[in-house]
């Protein structure tokens, strides 16, 4: 006899491992943004609730403000401006006045910038992670914290005088329309430059009730800085915006870039010359000037290949020429 056949053995089922939870994703960070600024807003913003937190935080993003950068190269035009309209410190009240209007302008630029540019932003690897672009923010909202933050700097224009308040408008209409001139025009840097520039003749208007021609000189100047920086800051997206369709003073200047923005340091430094001379600054002013020339220097060095992070590193650097002419006005004013 045949023996019987075995029963098949149940197989067990394999111990089945736990699923570790995946890693919470890390907060979204522009690519450009400031690790400073950022250390200091985790540190304001340590005792919020989580939610509210990162809610408060992408609209301090919105604003720039883990990118103060920006409002610094407004503010140093500014403080040129007040010193020089005074020909020694400025009155308080102007001070104060404009050194707030600086910050909110500059922020609420920064929001107009942002919705003008939600459809573009997601398509750059440097704006991907923008509020709006990162769908952190509204568009609405985004429109909603500009006036509001322009309705906040009108009122600190209405403790001047009526000429401040009428060039006031002008300003708000600049700011308004850099964001969509990046759409039809190569030159969109000029009228940043114009917009961040505007204050210059405001301030002139708040101390002294009139414009006088430094005033428009030391605002040409002004474009000529603007233009160079902004160029910095557009060679590091310079191949995004080409395949996205915007346009920018670094793919109109082409390989002729770094000459360009040579000629434009060039000039820049020959009209704040001019400047000093109408205003008859003293020798600590010219110092000023040529440790600017002396920053440009470092900074054609810096961009010399062309490279992204050299490039937005000689953005940034364009801080300390800021600095060095204002140091300048206020020790030749002093003297």
């Amino acid at each position: 006899m045949s023996p019987a056949p075995r029963k098949p053995t149940p197989r067990r089922p394999a111990p089945t491992m736990a699923r570790k939870p995946a890693p919470a994703a890390a907060p979204v960070r522009p690519a450009d943004a400031s690790t400073t600024a950022e250390r200091v807003i985790a540190f304001l913003l340590r005792g919020a609730p989580k939610a509210r937190r990162e809610r408060i935080y992408a609209f301090l993003q919105l604003t720039r403000m883990d990118r103060p950068i920006g409002a610094l190269l407004l503010l140093w035009p500014t403080w040129w401006a007040l010193w020089l309209a005074a020909k020694d410190f400025p009155p308080a009240g102007p001070l104060v006045i404009f050194t707030l209007g600086v910050f909110a302008m500059r922020s609420a630029g920064c929001a107009i910038n942002d919705y003008a540019d939600r459809k573009l932003d997601p398509q750059v690897a440097r704006t991907a992670g923008r509020p709006i672009a990162s769908g952190r923010i509204t568009p609405r909202e985004a429109l909603i914290t500009f006036a509001a933050l322009l309705a906040f700097a009108f009122v600190l224009v209405l403790f001047t005088n009526t000429l401040t308040i009428l060039l006031s408008f002008i300003g708000a209409a600049l700011a308004a329309a850099y964001p969509f001139s990046k759409r039809y025009t190569h030159l969109a840097q000029v009228v940043l430059g114009a917009a961040f520039g505007w204050s210059i003749p405001m301030a002139f208007a708040a101390v002294t009730n009139t414009v006088p021609p430094v005033a428009w000189l030391l605002f040409i100047a002004n474009i000529l800085w603007s233009v160079i920086y902004d160029t910095e800051y557009a060679m590091v997206d310079r191949e995004e915006d080409l395949k996205a369709g915007a346009k920018s003073t670094a793919i109109l200047f082409a390989d002729a870039d770094l000459v360009i923005i040579g000629v434009l340091m060039g000039t820049f430094l020959l009209t704040m010359l001019l400047v000093g001379t109408r205003a008859a600054l003293g020798w600590p002013y010219w110092l000023g000037v040529a440790a600017a020339a002396g920053l440009f220097g470092y900074q054609q060095w810096m961009i010399r290949d062309r490279a992204r992070d050299a490039c937005l590193s000689a953005f940034r650097h364009n801080n300390w020429v800021g600095l060095a002419l204002w140091v300048g006005i206020v020790v030749a004013l002093a003297l």
